[in-house]
């Protein structure tokens, strides 16, 4: 197709107008998103009604697969939260080791906890023990806190049923089994070097870091430890979050060791699918956190609905998003873009995570950073590239230098009583480096897998 400069032009002005909407007049990202996406398709030549057909089209596509797997997570979450699961696994990694091996494990133990949460809920249920442990043993506050960071935003940024990188594959038609076994893979390294390693560099570096010493019982945040005698056990609960990934990961190990068509094929590729297998481990919860520990099918009820309230926002934001895509499709922008990009001398790969990072620091949100880049590279998809680790070059590049734009940055900062500068070098350090080297870590994975 012949390059339109002035569809090229109505991209980029629609993309402005989402950043300035968010940025200066603080408009909601969904309705953001639902006003760049209305301009692009009437400034590149479709009619109001066919606008409107071609955005309600995509979002209800996306919420189709997207919004029931990022509910279902939340829902799993939530029992996992409310029933002690979350604290259990928490406090067991935490006694595993000394004092020395506190980084790791409770980096560990975050990126567990934060598969099926989202990462503001994790992130406050997690800040009390932070301080606990910080006190416990005499350590300095953020040599507890970073690492507890790093693991939850790796699970944020890699892994399902979050709510970036489950948009990015539902876009890109991805396996969810490679894109759930290859995130774990990078997971693993991600961990190791932005937990302990990452940690201790960042701390002698920059000596004021060190300036809250709980050498003294001085506690700013009350960190008081949930009984354990309804708590379920820490087997149950380290299956329950693991559920889903080990029946999708099934599915794809197991696909061409069963004949095509047959029975077992047919069982796998529905318990593998990301939707049922969610719903299967929200049904196991429901029995081995809430029922076998004691709680009645009322209170159940009530941990479910309440945790479906935080996950509102995103949902809406991931169809929004959807529907943007679909406005690059009708409008035939997206297909000027690949066309073109075959030309250029760059990796989809590469390409994907400069588009989202350099969105997310103007916007300063990941999923919609992720929303949109999924939208103009989604046509890359078809040229050849493996397409889980597309999904995860897309949602790193989300993940890049947040920083005064992003409610990440400011609940880091008041939770742990930083001052902007200190909240600087470690928490946009942290997710700046976590984002670089999720992007190394994809294309060494590419060059292996090819």
């Amino acid at each position: 197709m012949h390059f339109d400069i002035s569809q090229f032009i109505a991209l980029i002005s629609a993309i402005a107008i989402l950043i300035i909407l968010i940025t200066q007049f603080k408009f909601h990202p969904f309705l953001a998103l639902i006003i760049s996406a209305g301009f692009l398709g009437v400034a590149a030549g479709l009619s109001p009604t066919q606008t409107i057909k071609s955005f309600e089209k995509g979002f209800g596509g996306v919420l189709g697969s997207t919004g029931l797997v990022v509910g279902l997570g939340t829902m799993l979450g939530g029992l996992l939260l409310e029933s002690g699961g979350a604290d259990k696994i928490a406090n067991t990694f935490i006694r595993l080791g000394s004092v020395r091996l506190i980084p790791l494990t409770i980096c560990i133990a975050a990126l567990i906890i934060g598969l099926p949460h989202l990462f503001d809920v994790s992130f406050v249920m997690l800040v009390p023990l932070v301080y606990a442990i910080a006190r416990r043993t005499r350590s300095q506050l953020m040599r507890i806190g970073i690492p507890m960071a790093a693991g939850l935003y790796v699970a944020h940024g890699l892994l399902l049923p979050h709510p970036a990188p489950t948009l990015a594959m539902t876009t890109y038609s991805a396996d969810a089994g490679q894109a759930m076994f290859f995130g774990l893979l990078l997971a693993v390294p991600m961990v190791l070097l932005a937990g302990p390693v990452f940690t201790s560099f960042v701390m002698k570096t920059f000596p004021d870091l060190g300036r809250q010493d709980f050498s003294n019982d001085a506690l700013p945040i009350e960190a008081t430890e949930q009984s354990e005698k309804r708590s379920p056990s820490f087997f149950l609960a380290m299956l329950t979050i693991l559920l889903p990934p080990m029946l999708m990961m099934c599915r794809t190990l197991a696909k061409n060791a069963v004949a095509p068509g047959s029975t077992a094929a047919e069982i796998l590729n529905t318990i593998g699918d990301p939707i049922v297998s969610l719903l299967i481990a929200v049904l196991f919860a429901i029995y081995a956190l809430g029922i076998r520990s004691g709680h009645s099918m009322q209170q159940l009820q009530k941990m479910l609905g309440k945790s479906l309230g935080p996950c509102a926002a995103i949902i809406l934001i991931l169809g929004a998003g959807g529907g943007l895509k679909e406005m690059l499709l009708a409008t035939h922008v997206s297909t000027l873009i690949a066309d073109s990009a075959m030309h250029w001398n760059i990796s989809p790969l590469v390409l994907a995570w400069l588009v989202a990072a350099l969105i997310r620091i103007a916007i300063g949100s990941a999923t919609v950073a992720v929303v949109t880049t999924a939208g103009i590279v989604a046509p890359l998809a078809a040229h050849g590239v493996n397409l889980p680790l597309l999904v995860l070059a897309t949602s790193t590049g989300g993940l890049m230098l947040s920083h005064v734009n992003d409610s990440g940055f400011w609940l880091f900062k008041e939770y742990f009583q930083l001052t902007v500068a200190e909240t600087l070098k470690s928490w946009t350090l942290l997710v700046s480096f976590l984002s670089i080297l999720g992007l190394i870590f994809v294309l060494l994975l590419n060059a292996i897998v090819s």
